[in-house]
């Protein structure tokens, strides 16, 4: 009877079980018809719960359901929004562009709607040797409001440099707010600068979408990696450097990190300025509070700039179909230096037909990431590009975690976002995009310094791979995430 009713039991539990699995698996997949949009993402994900009984499913739950979306929608703000440019606006404003240029103008409107300013001024400012010591002098000059984002914020020798100038400014009558990634500034399970952020007395600091178990495991693959420096509303840094001593060490092949950051000025400053009202908002919790909102409208150069944010919290990638358009737009040259280059098969698709078109596409990469994998990944889209006529260059080290996107001589893009689905569709990016042939040219000068050390890939390198080399290659292609 006992042995009867344990089979009964057991029978029971499997069916259950089965039931669950089934219910779960279904209910799941449905969710990911509804809301992903990428085919090869749903496909992928509906896979994995199947085929992964519950652990599919428990995965989706936590890393593959946006949940910020609705909260960043909320706390979006409109100011600075604009309507759409009249064919008057364009024709005046950018008179000197090719059509296809007004276009392009018109299409990236449509994807953002947020316009041009004019009369701004922006410096590149290479490493942390030069990018350093002009943010710390300004920071110890403000007398009314300093504000900082960074993804990486490490506790050493040099950032305690930031927080004196920090201790300095506050002291002169500023306010000071400081806002970190979660997982940037996670170092060894800990974020140790927080500790150093939370004595300084006067300074209001918070942690973006911190990795609290298990409450905000369904977040902890969305970061922040945006990287906004603003003083007294006059003049921010704005661009991909972390805070590091690791940007200082250039001559450490192995430890340091070369790296590009903008120093700007005028009325652009007003739309960086409301990226980190949002992000403030939305780490915290609470409102914005400010001491000094009278951003500075003064003309201080001739560039036409304009923000772009982007985060899972929009619907399409901004940041991304803003790239593809330029890449289609491009008539004579694309220029592009990134730390990263994995992009989704659609922007591959049509850097390839670019080149085929005749553009000189030139592709500046690090020899040596700062993971192992992406090495490889990187290498297993090569050919492709090559054989259409892309030139690729590997920088050796220290690695070059630097950004640069410049099409036709003229229009540049650079910020935080990297050449990666990461960037692209998961994390919290912000870039600028200028009309200026004169800043273009002195980035072309920039990636012509990295291009004379760098070395050629070649067809053979690449043809020369073993079958085991390119199985490598492309199953670490496959570890990049995905939405």
């Amino acid at each position: 009877m006992d042995i009867f009713s344990n089979f009964i039991s057991s029978d029971l539990r499997a069916v259950v079980a089965a039931g669950l699995y089934i219910t779960l698996s279904v209910g799941a997949s449905v969710h990911i018809l509804f809301y992903k949009d990428d085919i090869k993402s749903s496909i992928g994900w509906i896979a994995l719960v199947f085929l992964s009984p519950f652990i599919g499913t428990i995965l989706y739950i936590f890393l593959g359901i946006n949940r910020v979306r609705r909260k960043g929608v909320r706390l979006r703000k409109n100011v600075g929004l604009s309507e759409k440019y009249s064919e008057e606006m364009i024709k005046n404003i950018f008179e000197n562009l090719p059509v296809n240029y007004k276009q392009f103008i018109t299409f990236g409107h449509n994807i953002y709607r947020q316009n041009f300013v004019f009369g701004n001024y922006a410096q590149p400012l290479q490493n942390g040797g030069e990018a350093y010591p002009e943010m710390i002098k300004t920071i110890k000059m403000a007398k009314k409001e300093v504000l900082i984002s960074s993804y990486i914020f490490d506790c050493d020798s040099e950032t305690d440099k930031f927080l004196e100038a920090l201790k300095i400014a506050i002291k002169n009558g500023a306010e000071a707010k400081v806002l970190i990634d979660g997982i940037g500034a996670l170092k060894f399970f800990h974020r140790s600068i927080e500790k150093k952020l939370a004595k300084i007395k006067g300074l209001q600091y918070g942690i973006f979408l911190p990795p609290y178990i298990p409450v905000a495991m369904p977040f902890v693959n969305l970061r922040n990696h945006r990287k906004i420096m603003i003083i007294d509303g006059e003049i921010a840094f704005f661009g991909g450097m972390n805070l590091s001593k690791k940007n200082i060490l250039i001559d450490d092949l192995k430890n340091g990190i070369l790296d590009l950051t903008f120093k700007i000025k005028g009325p652009v400053i007003s739309q960086i300025y409301e990226v980190f009202e949002c992000d403030w908002e939305f780490a915290t919790g609470h409102k914005f509070e400010s001491l000094y909102k009278n951003i500075s409208t003064a003309q201080s150069g001739k560039l036409a700039a304009r923000i772009i944010p982007d985060g899972p919290d929009n619907k399409d990638g901004i940041i991304e179909l803003l790239v593809h358009g330029a890449i289609n737009a491009a008539i004579k040259k694309i220029l592009i230096v990134t730390p990263y280059f994995l992009p989704e098969n659609n922007i591959l698709t049509a850097v390839e037909m670019a080149a085929m078109k005749g553009v000189d596409i030139e592709i500046i990469i690090p020899e040596k990431s700062d993971y192992n994998f992406i090495n490889r990944a990187v290498e297993s889209n090569f050919l492709r590009l090559i054989n259409c006529g892309v030139k690729i260059y590997k920088t050796p080290p220290p690695f070059d975690h630097s950004k640069i996107l410049v099409v036709d001589d003229e229009w540049v893009f650079v910020g935080s976002a990297n050449w990666d689905v990461r960037s692209f569709k998961l994390n919290f990016e912000s870039n600028i995009e200028i009309f200026s042939k004169s800043l273009a040219k002195k980035l072309t000068a920039v990636a012509e310094t990295k291009r004379k050390k760098a070395r050629f890939i070649t067809t053979a390198e690449c043809k020369n791979l073993t079958f085991l080399q390119r199985i490598r290659n492309n199953a670490c292609r496959l570890l990049t995430p995905y939405g």
